[in-house]
């Protein structure tokens, strides 16, 4: 991995929250998984930069295998489980607890 992309990736402590969450989703065929905290990690990645998919770094691992993670996650409601997960916890203060929908023309 990179240097650059190593401040990227998420701590062993932040992976162990994500895990139990992400083992639960079985994926449909059967198949062994591609590592999922990599994926994590691009998905990530993703998020905070703003990128294409296509942009994805390959120390992620291919951009449409992480994107069709990213959708197989989020139509199984996955991060809905964590987020109700964060919320119980209180982990999260309420006053961050929003996405921000600024659209600039």
């Amino acid at each position: 991995m990179e240097t650059s992309l190593a401040r990227d990736l998420m701590s062993d402590e932040e992976w162990a929250f994500f895990e139990g969450f992400i083992l639960a989703v079985r994926a449909p065929n059967g198949r062994k998984a591609a590592n999922h905290r990599l994926v994590l990690d691009g998905i990530f990645w993703i998020a905070r930069t703003g990128a294409p998919w296509r942009d994805l770094p390959g120390e992620f691992g291919k951009w449409s295998s992480v994107y069709r993670q990213f959708r197989r996650w989020t139509l199984a409601g996955l991060w809905e489980d964590i987020m109700d997960a964060l919320n119980r916890s209180g982990a999260v203060p309420s006053a961050l607890q929003m996405i921000d929908s600024t659209v600039i023309r």
